[in-house]
């Protein structure tokens, strides 16, 4: 595992997302980069990730990103491969990024299974922060009080004693990309955080996030896939 850095602010929030349910959280941290002020600082490495990439306007996409917002000291980590067998050498990069920089907290975004057919999303918190607990009831969320979390967000979540983290949750209707889950997650961040970002675009912009996100998620898990079957065949 290589953490890399061109920049280190201090004291800043750290946002992470892995592609989870819906991939809400994913496409509500590709919208804030697109519509905050940020710059790539850095990249997580690590060698059990399937090799594969993207290019996206002329430009290669990191699988694992770390983007930079200097006006509320954000940074955000973007991760657009799949994160299957690597939960843990990821969320040990986390933490150890969050020691370095002395973050205040780390905020994981989240979809969750929904269990109607509401097309209104609704999002719940988790903190291990009793102050931060109050500041997400005070804005009107309520706690997510039963469930089970997978993924990078629960190997996070098992470390809380040595980094502040918070979670928000949205429901999501299917574990298609959904957009929606992902506006409501913008919402509630930017109430907690104060951000002052419009998640309205991200519903016009919908279909071109889904497709983006969806179509190099697919290929990371046909690569993925490849390489599992090309072990079973030496095994064998």
């Amino acid at each position: 595992m290589e953490l890399i850095l061109k920049k280190y602010p201090k004291n800043p929030i750290i946002i992470e997302s892995t592609p989870g349910f819906g991939l809400a959280g994913t496409i509500a941290a590709e919208f804030l980069i697109d519509h905050l002020d940020t710059e790539m600082i850095g990249k997580i490495w690590l060698k059990d990730m399937p090799a594969i990439t993207a290019i996206h306007e002329c430009h290669v996409v990191q699988p694992l990103g770390i983007f930079y917002n200097k006006k509320y000291n954000i940074l955000i980590l973007h991760a657009i491969t799949e994160t299957k067998n690597i939960e843990w050498k990821l969320s040990e990069a986390i933490v150890e990024l969050a020691k370095k920089l002395k973050a205040k907290e780390i905020i994981s975004l989240e979809g969750v299974g929904s269990p109607g057919l509401s097309t209104a999303s609704k999002t719940f918190f988790f903190s291990s922060d009793p102050i931060k607990r109050k500041i997400f009831q005070k804005i009107g969320i309520d706690p997510l009080k039963e469930g089970i979390i997978m993924g990078v967000t629960s190997a996070l979540l098992l470390r809380h004693e040595e980094i502040s983290i918070s979670c928000i949750f949205a429901e999501a209707s299917s574990n298609l990309p959904d957009s929606k889950a992902a506006a409501k997650i913008i919402e509630t961040l930017d109430k907690y955080l104060g951000l002052k970002v419009d998640y309205k675009p991200l519903l016009q912009q919908a279909q071109k996030f889904e497709e983006k996100l969806k179509g190099i998620l697919n290929k990371s898990q046909e690569v993925q896939k490849m390489q599992e079957k090309k072990k079973l065949s030496y095994v064998g």
